[in-house]
């Protein structure tokens, strides 16, 4: 069943319920993280191993998401300011219970390299808030390793 929305703004990544947050630095500089982060969109499912695909829309004002599982997302992107923040918003998904989601992405220099910080903002019911707080080390877990993918993307093109 799909399920829209709440359209709720780049604000929201401060305001949320549920406000997970994860950084790592990488190697490669803050120009090509943004470059693969809101230009490569196709290329997530290279090096974020929960994405199957990502198909652009709109123009670059949108992407199609689909994850392992069968989870799907209908976005748009709210903020692309290159080099330093990639965030979107998903209004239409598959996933029971999700009233809101918002997720941010910024950049900043860390030596020659980048510090990314991954915000995931979201709401929904008392369930749902419950299990996105379980799930935060699994999250974690799957950003570290989509950063260590893009990092060896980035500098070694594997």
């Amino acid at each position: 069943m799909v399920r829209r929305l709440r359209a709720e703004g780049l604000d929201f990544v401060g305001v949320a319920p549920v406000r997970l947050v994860f950084t790592r630095a990488v190697s490669a500089p803050p120009e090509r993280v943004f470059h693969a982060l809101a230009e490569d969109v196709s290329g997530w499912a290279e090096w974020f191993p929960a994405v199957t695909s990502i198909v652009p829309l709109d123009e670059g004002a949108g992407r199609d998401v689909r994850l392992w599982g069968g989870g799907r997302f209908r976005e748009t992107v709210l903020a692309a300011k290159e080099p330093e923040l990639y965030a979107y918003r998903v209004d239409v998904t598959n996933a029971p219970g999700v009233r809101a989601l918002v997720e941010e992405w910024r950049l900043a220099p860390d030596g020659p390299g980048t510090r990314v910080r991954w915000t995931f903002a979201a709401d929904g019911t008392v369930l749902v808030r419950g299990l996105l707080r379980l799930a935060a080390p699994g999250l974690g877990r799957s950003f570290r390793e989509a950063m260590t993918r893009l990092d060896r993307r980035l500098t070694t093109g594997a």
